[in-house]
């Protein structure tokens, strides 16, 4: 009888939903602990590795408008710039160590992928001392 009337009495104030919800509260905690105690701890190894002295080579094929060359001589470098027409990459800027013009048509052409005959019809050059 006694426990008839506790069980009405929990069930008025709705308290038969309400007690054991801190009681499933820890318990999710202490799972969700372990859980990711288990899971950080685990070694982590993987299969690829990252290289990374590796050079990336790109090839690209644009149609060049023009090409500015800058030698400086006092420093020993050439400076250049490609423009391009194509709409996404405008302009190539590129920097060589060397300051004869003959050298600078071969190390353009080579980067370019073109023929010195080409990269002679398009560069324009600008001596600096």
């Amino acid at each position: 009888m006694f426990r008839h009337r506790w069980l009405y009495l929990l069930h008025s104030f709705g308290l038969e939903f309400w007690l054991p919800l801190p009681f499933l509260g820890v318990l999710f905690w202490f799972g969700g602990n372990l859980m990711t105690e288990h899971v950080l701890s685990r070694p982590y190894t993987t299969v690829n590795q990252l290289q990374a002295d590796t050079q990336l080579e790109v090839k690209l094929s644009l149609t060049v408008v023009l090409i500015q060359a800058v030698i400086n001589k006092t420093e020993g470098v050439t400076f250049v710039a490609v423009k391009t027409t194509d709409s996404t990459l405008k302009k190539l800027e590129y920097e060589f160590g060397v300051t004869e013009v003959s050298e600078v048509e071969s190390a353009i052409a080579q980067e370019l992928n073109m023929s010195i005959e080409q990269t002679r019809k398009l560069v324009r050059y600008q001596i600096q001392d």
